[in-house]
């Protein structure tokens, strides 16, 4: 079986420790390593700080002082390896490197600590190794150099390792968070329940005057939401699309759609105006998503109770939008567009007695029965210039109206009855 890169890196470094004890350098330099312990853990928290801004830019008040722990820590390690003890797991640096992560202290500023110590460190080991006498000086640089090499590998890459593991658990914890706030905020919560209460307020979900609206997002091409990656790139790049504003973004996955749950302060007290609607405000934001998504967002709403109707007016909106108008939004559509929408089931599941005689007549005439109807509606009544609009004779829609009128019972030249036939006509999507 082939060795994994972990086993053969142990390996190099255990044979670059067994290759020190037989120069006599374990433990012959243990005794020079103690007396200069100290003074070689200053020079080594000196060198970091000096070299990687990261450590001394850092606003966690536990960066320095995890610091000097963390060197102090492969001081004494060392020390104990040149004393003549074995090889261990190196929990110290397991246990470093995940709480970095938690900290989410970078990664790659770690890494490039251990480079600065590795200076340290070998010139350390170094000096102490020739402090002893040796037959063969030249060999024991060298031995010094190849093991001060391999530690520093070994423990890059287990810090390294674990990094990630400890990233990939956070990040896991972190969505079935979000996860369930998103579920408690739009499909409703009880308010005696007090987990639900206490998580909501943690999250800052219950503070007072606040504006809530709900956006959601699908790709262009429905069919690519099917795609975990797609779907995870459209939730990354709308998170990333509030990150620098004051809007505060829950962002996941539900029912096969990026949904968003967006909030900001509508006023700063009782006494002070209000801003512009949220849901005006994220609205040029969204367009930044570009051309391969569609969105759709509700209207504002005062507390989080209202989230689940945000969220249907959210998917309303959504079925509006297209390539021509990316974003939409449930309080820009029109009434009838609204009705449109609402009525069309009712309207398709039980239609007038007539509109099967009109849709018929309308696709033998290629759609001309409609499309009067329609001229006439844009030309506010007047046949005569609804006739111009079509590029007919007058007397071509009066006979179409007349026609209309005979298959529906319903005159087109009347209001209410020309709005009866434009409602069914969308409806049943003649």
């Amino acid at each position: 079986m082939i060795a994994s890169q972990g086993q053969l890196g142990d390996r190099v470094f255990r044979q670059a420790l067994a290759r020190l004890r037989e120069l006599g350098v374990i433990p012959a330099a243990a005794a020079e390593l103690a007396s200069t312990m100290q003074k070689t853990g200053q020079a080594l928290r000196e060198a970091v700080l000096k070299e990687v801004l990261a450590f001394s830019t850092s606003a966690n008040p536990d960066t320095l002082s995890g610091l000097e722990q963390h060197a102090g820590d492969h001081i004494r390690e060392l020390a104990r390896l040149f004393g003549g003890g074995e090889s261990t797991e190196f929990e110290f640096v397991r246990a470093h490197a995940q709480r970095r992560a938690e900290q989410r202290f970078p990664l790659e500023a770690i890494l490039h600590a251990y480079r600065c110590g590795h200076r340290v460190l070998s010139h350390w080991l170094r000096d102490a190794a020739l402090a002893a006498p040796h037959a063969s000086p030249d060999r024991v640089i060298s031995a010094v150099a190849d093991f001060s090499i391999e530690y520093t590998n070994i423990i890059s890459s287990i810090t390294a390792a674990e990094y990630v593991a400890q990233t990939r658990i956070l990040a896991e914890a972190e969505g079935d968070r979000r996860t369930e706030l998103l579920n408690h905020l739009l499909m409703g919560y009880d308010e005696a329940d007090g987990r639900v209460t206490s998580l909501l307020k943690r999250a800052g979900y219950l503070e007072q005057h606040q504006s809530y609206c709900v956006a959601v997002v699908q790709a262009t091409i429905a069919q690519e939401m099917e795609h975990q990656a797609r779907a995870l790139r459209i939730v990354n790049a709308v998170t990333d699309a509030f990150a620098a504003t004051p809007v505060r973004a829950l962002v996941g996955i539900r029912n096969n759609l990026v949904t968003a749950v967006l909030a900001d302060k509508r006023r700063q007290s009782g006494w002070t105006a209000p801003q512009t609607n949220l849901s005006d405000r994220i609205g040029p934001m969204l367009l930044v998503l570009g051309p391969a998504v569609l969105v759709g967002v509700s209207s504002d709403h005062p507390s989080t109770s209202f989230l689940p109707t945000a969220v249907n007016e959210a998917l309303i909106a959504l079925d509006f939008a297209d390539v021509t108008k990316r974003v939409s939004k449930f309080s820009d559509l029109p009434v009838r567009d609204l009705l449109v929408h609402r009525g069309s089931d009712f309207v398709q599941a039980v239609p007038p007695s007539w509109i099967a005689a009109l849709a018929g007549a309308n696709e033998k005439s290629g759609g001309s029965l409609v499309k009067t109807v329609r001229a006439v509606a844009a030309a506010d009544l007047n046949v005569q210039k609804a006739a111009r609009a079509l590029g007919k004779h007058p007397n071509t829609v009066y006979m179409r109206l007349e026609k209309i009128k005979g298959l529906t019972g319903l005159d087109g030249q009347h209001y209410h009855d020309l709005t009866e036939l434009l409602l069914a006509a969308d409806c049943w999507k003649i």
